[in-house]
């Protein structure tokens, strides 16, 4: 097994919910976080929250992974700090509802550009200080929307479609990358309850029993498992799945 400390991690979407929950429990487990996100207060929030319980500084990146010109900004400051990166998670999105209405083109354009157009740049611009590190892992967070023949639930077409570009992305970087010593893997979460490493309910999680929601905390220990597996290993699709918003729920 494989340990985390000490490794530079760049997360995005890290301002809450998941992507926030991703980076306080990677900064317990000894990594340097770049948190990345629009809202820059929310980044400070959780950048404070880290430095009260490590003790260290995270890094804050403020990018809109819709907008091209903010992911090569971003992407000019993370080199500046981090010439060599260990593991990116791709976790940033934007989440669009099904509804009756018909979608603007800024809500169509927003969540396709976040998770595929402005996911693929961040990963691509990234990609020479990921193969300077001797344990690089790309993490996609995809989602049980994003699998073949997932039904849509209470999904927007642009954002399952966008989810199914997603595992596309993280497959076609693993196919890539093979030869390298760079992991493409992919972790898809069901509907989750929003819950952080700061609640009570994160500590009662364990005891939980089937039929009941899948949390944060689920998604979380899935990533730390796989980003700790032997570097041979690759766990290229991991679904989380629940009785309660999972595939088949």
């Amino acid at each position: 097994m494989t340990g985390l400390n000490s490794a530079v991690v760049v997360v995005t979407g890290a301002g809450r919910g998941l992507g926030a929950a991703l980076a306080i429990s990677l900064a317990d487990q000894g990594c340097k976080l770049i948190l990345c996100g629009r809202n820059p207060q929310a980044l400070a929030q959780v950048a404070a929250t880290i430095e009260q319980r490590t003790g260290r500084t995270a890094e804050q990146v403020v990018v809109d992974l819709a907008d091209s010109d903010s992911v090569k900004a971003a992407l000019a400051e993370i080199h500046v700090r981090q010439p060599q990166v260990d593991i990116l998670i791709n976790n940033g999105a934007m989440w669009l509802e099904a509804s009756e209405r018909p979608h603007s083109v800024a809500e169509v354009t927003g969540v396709i550009d976040a998770a595929l157009s402005g996911t693929f740049l961040l990963t691509q611009g990234l990609l020479p200080a990921l193969k300077a590190s001797s344990r690089p892992d790309i993490v996609t967070i995809g989602s049980i929307s994003g699998l073949p023949n997932a039904p849509l639930h209470s999904v927007s077409l642009p954002f399952y479609a966008a989810k199914h570009g997603q595992l596309a992305l993280a497959d076609g970087l693993r196919q890539v990358l093979r030869g390298t010593p760079v992991r493409s893997l992919c972790v898809h979460p069901p509907y989750l309850e929003d819950i952080s490493p700061l609640d009570e309910a994160w500590e009662r999680v364990p005891e939980r029993r089937k039929g009941d929601s899948g949390t944060n905390r689920d998604v979380v220990e899935a990533v730390i498992f796989a980003l700790t597996r032997p570097r041979h290993v690759s766990l290229s699709s991991i679904v989380i799945d629940t009785d309660n918003g999972g595939l088949f729920s």
